[in-house]
């Protein structure tokens, strides 16, 4: 019953907001019955509909190829949908006063207009030397007389049609121009690949001899419907640049199955790194068979932490299940992969969400590396993304363990990115020692 009344307030709202966005961008703008608003109509119930195949397809078995024809418009209108909702909104205050100086305007040339022509019949109203008397009152003594005609023309309404529909246009023309433009800059830097950041991390335990350690880490590299075999390679040479140590892939790998997706995870092959290439699961795996996925990473040269450890160059590498795959009763088990460790050891861990932090806390890790938040990927995301989650992007200590949160190296439903730029960080280990 919860979920019904849910959905049903999230449909209210979208239709809310289209109708919103229909009147401001094509009823204000167009004319009754043209081509343009017909179009515009049209394009408010198609695109909607686009977006909700979009979803659907993908949770529904509906055949690859055709998740990706609805994929691309149906998401990119969603991430259209906020953008050109925030820019009106920010036109709203901008519309009353474009409107009063509009008006103002026109007021004051009408003023000027008619103080030039009082000026040019000004000799033509002079009066004569000798002027002749002026006739008396008319007979029966009235006084009154005929107002003269008014000639100065009313001050212009604020509500001039023709000036209202200028308004409109100006600033739904502006706010289109500011939010498909926001969004087309955002999939350019999803479609352009991650960009390489490094960050220093000291690690209690460390001994001199893995000072400067190098791990390259990647999450949410979210192949799918859009994001296919040219993304996956983009990463993947990113990363080999980087000439790191080793390769930490932090969950949400991917966004459907292994039979319509093995083939775009398959450059991760070749990933290089001295120590190898590690893999923990994440939320989306488990939409997509994560059993299916873990065999499948193995096979492309990826070891598999599934609540597991091993000893890497003087430190511990454990890894831990996401929180999702407690539904299928293969969630992070922490005592499993941490519980008889030595903890004068340094030690990482990878888990997808930050959320684990305080069980990474408890059993003495010295840095969890996560990802899953995409730093909020399309702002003002971001503030969500800070109530479900301690650290949304970058670094921050708790206690005696550090954590790092990356942005992720793809994108999830639009393939637009504002405000949270996709990144693989590269994490290098200092010793205290040294």
């Amino acid at each position: 019953m919860v979920f019904v009344l849910v959905a049903v307030a999230v449909l209210a709202l979208l239709a809310g907001v289209h109708r919103y966005v229909w009147r401001r961008l094509i009823g204000d703008t167009t004319a009754k019955g043209g081509l343009a608003r017909r179009a515009g109509t049209v394009a408010a119930f198609v695109l909607p509909l686009l977006t909700v195949g979009a979803f659907v397809s993908s949770r529904s078995g509906v055949p690859f190829p055709v998740q990706q024809v609805l994929a691309w418009p149906g998401y990119l209108w969603l991430a259209a949908l906020l953008y050109l909702t925030l820019a009106l909104l920010v036109g709203e205050a901008v519309r009353p006063l474009l409107s009063r100086f509009l008006a103002r305007r026109a007021a004051a040339r009408q003023e000027e207009a008619a103080a030039a022509d009082v000026s040019a019949d000004a000799p033509a109203l002079q009066v004569p030397a000798t002027a002749p008397a002026e006739p008396g009152p008319p007979a029966g003594g009235s006084t009154r007389t005929d107002p003269a005609p008014d000639t100065e023309a009313p001050a212009p309404s604020v509500a001039d049609p023709s000036r209202r529909l200028f308004v409109a246009r100006a600033v739904g023309g502006a706010a289109a121009l500011a939010g498909l433009g926001t969004v087309g800059l955002g999939t350019y830097g999803v479609l352009r690949g991650p960009r390489t950041k490094r960050i220093t991390v000291r690690l209690a335990g460390l001994p001199r001899s893995a000072h400067g350690f190098r791990i390259a880490v990647v999450s949410d590299i979210h192949l799918g419907p859009i994001l296919g075999r040219a993304h996956t390679r983009r990463v993947v040479d990113a990363i080999n640049a980087t000439n790191s140590d080793l390769v930490a892939v932090v969950g949400d790998l991917v966004d459907g199955s292994v039979a319509d997706l093995g083939p775009a995870a398959e450059p991760l092959a070749g990933l290089e790194a001295r120590h190898g290439s590690y893999f923990v699961t994440g939320n989306h795996e488990y939409f997509s068979g994560a059993a299916e996925w873990v065999d499948h990473v193995r096979e492309l040269g990826l070891h598999p932490l599934e609540n597991a450890r091993v000893e890497i160059a003087g430190f511990d590498l454990a890894g831990v299940n996401d929180v999702a795959g407690e539904s299928e009763g293969q969630g992070p088990d922490f005592a499993r992969a941490l519980g008889d460790r030595d903890r004068s050891r340094a030690s990482v861990l990878l888990a997808h969400q930050p959320v684990l932090i305080d069980d990474a806390v408890e059993y003495g890790v010295g840095l969890q590396l996560s990802g899953h938040t995409h730093g909020g990927q399309l702002w003002p995301g971001n503030l969500v993304a800070e109530l479900a989650n301690p650290t949304v992007a970058g670094y921050e200590r708790y206690g005696d363990t550090q954590l790092y949160v990356s942005r992720g190296a793809g994108a999830w439903g639009p393939p637009v990115r504002v405000g949270a730029p996709s990144d693989i960080t590269v994490v290098e280990l200092a010793s205290p020692q040294a």
